[in-house]
């Protein structure tokens, strides 16, 4: 007869499926921390364990068929392998995790570590070759009194500034292009039509005119005065370069700016106050102030027309000065040379060695200057510069008759002061603000934990002393 489904189950078999769900009987992860010190969590997990070996003995003791105690025990253990804890679970995942964030940390920390190493390298290649440059200056003047002649010799090797970009693209870049490729890529900077007569004329040639001027004026105070002098002056320009930029191209007003810009006018009043109001210093320092403006004002204005510039652009860029410097610079010195303003006897007694050294510098000066940033941090190159004032100081010390009263110094002090506040970055205050909060939440963090630590030790020790009423229940 058929079996009424009122009528209870008179065989284990038949609710052997509600049996098997006693195996799956789980207590919450969050339960069992509530109740870590009650014994009620340890009561379930035995009786669900004691539940699902009854269950085996009661199926084997009544015969049901089809039951295999192995499989089942074999399937139990496979579903745990397979299937790990959820502690398990979460301490794989944040060991991966943990391992991930390790590659990163290490792979940021060796570019970092990189960077500053190329950034030293750059640091003394920029001190050197300025400073070496400036000091091969003086001592060719002594032969060779012609300042705007060596200016215009030194400018025609920047022609080789494409041509070394150039074969740094051959050697480093996946997908090379043929030189007219590369070129024709580049002259985009200029224009969609390119490098036109129109754009030689409008973008070229009063950056041309600028670039010449501030070498001039700079080899010119050179004669006038000290290297020293000369130097630390020359580190005013990043003042300039603030002050225009603030005027004409409307950058972020910054007072810590604003007073590196006063520190740089006081520096240089006062260095003409260190020698005294003569002749030679005073129109030094103005050859120098000069040269240090046309240079800010170069910056600004490329910054304006022609605004940023890849490495390839400005390769170009510095190469189509050269051909400006050839094509029509090139009759200033023969005029001067005819008019005995600066006049050689002989081409024999010209110091070759020593102009075609001044250009290697300088032109090694302007690479690491322009193309630095590829490798290291811009601070760091702009550190150059500032550390060739000491090694000017250093060598006109022994070579020259140079008096380093207080003055001097202070004034050396104070434009070098001036020019390491213009390298702050523009979020400086933010990152001090962020420092100072940093350090006073871990001061108020730890003054807590000393007294929770003192405070805790009383209760333990009461906890000790004081018997337990658990131990007498037995």
């Amino acid at each position: 007869m058929r079996r009424s489904p009122d009528v209870s189950p008179r065989r284990l078999s038949d609710i052997s499926p509600q049996l098997r769900q006693l195996k799956y009987l789980v207590v919450d992860e969050a339960i069992k921390e509530d109740l870590k010190w009650s014994r009620s969590v340890e009561d379930l997990t035995s009786a669900s364990v004691g539940l699902t070996s009854i269950e085996e003995r009661i199926l084997r003791i009544t015969g049901y068929y089809g039951y295999q105690p192995w499989a089942a025990s074999y399937k139990r253990d496979e579903r745990s392998r397979e299937s790990p804890a959820p502690a398990e679970a979460q301490m794989q995942a944040g060991a991966e995790g943990g391992g991930r964030v390790n590659r990163c940390c290490w792979k940021c920390s060796v570019t970092q570590v990189k960077k500053i190493f190329w950034g030293v390298a750059v640091v003394l290649g920029v001190c050197s070759s300025w400073s070496g440059s400036t000091q091969l200056a003086k001592l060719t003047f002594k032969k060779f009194d012609a300042p705007f002649t060596l200016t215009w010799f030194a400018t025609n090797w920047n022609f080789l500034f494409f041509p070394l970009y150039y074969l740094g693209h051959v050697f480093k870049s996946a997908e090379k292009q043929s030189p007219k490729q590369r070129y024709r890529e580049c002259c985009r900077f200029f224009g969609d039509n390119g490098l036109t007569l129109k754009v030689f004329f409008t973008k070229a040639a009063p950056f041309g005119v600028l670039w010449t001027l501030t070498n001039y004026l700079y080899l010119h105070a050179i004669k006038k005065i000290n290297t020293t002098d000369v130097s630390v002056l020359f580190c005013c320009n990043k003042a300039f370069v603030f002050l225009l930029s603030w005027i004409v191209l409307r950058d972020r007003f910054m007072g810590v700016r604003i007073v590196a810009a006063i520190f740089a006018i006081a520096g240089i009043v006062m260095m003409t106050y260190a020698d005294g109001f003569h002749s030679h210093s005073v129109i030094g320092i103005a050859l120098v102030v000069g040269s240090a403006s046309m240079s800010a004002l170069y910056k600004v204005l490329f910054k304006l027309l022609l605004g940023s510039a890849k490495f390839g652009e400005a390769a170009l860029f510095l190469s189509v000065l050269a051909v400006f410097n050839v094509l029509f610079v090139t009759c200033i010195p023969v005029i001067l040379y005819f008019t005995k303003v600066e006049y050689w006897s002989s081409f024999d007694i010209v110091p070759w060695g020593n102009l075609c050294g001044f250009s290697v510098l300088l032109l090694t000066f302007n690479i690491l200057l322009n193309f630095g940033i590829a490798i290291t941090y811009p601070t760091l190159i702009s550190l150059g510069i500032v550390l060739s004032v000491p090694v000017n100081a250093v060598v006109d010390h022994y070579t020259s008759e140079i008096v380093f009263n207080s003055v001097r110094v202070i004034a050396i002090i104070i434009i070098g002061l001036g020019f390491l506040l213009l390298l702050l970055p523009e979020e400086w205050d933010v990152w001090v603000i962020k420092l100072l909060t940093r350090l006073k939440v871990r001061k108020k963090e730890e003054i807590p934990e000393g007294n929770g630590d003192i405070a805790s030790g009383l209760p333990n020790k009461s906890r000790r002393t004081r018997p337990s009423m658990s131990s007498f229940a037995h």
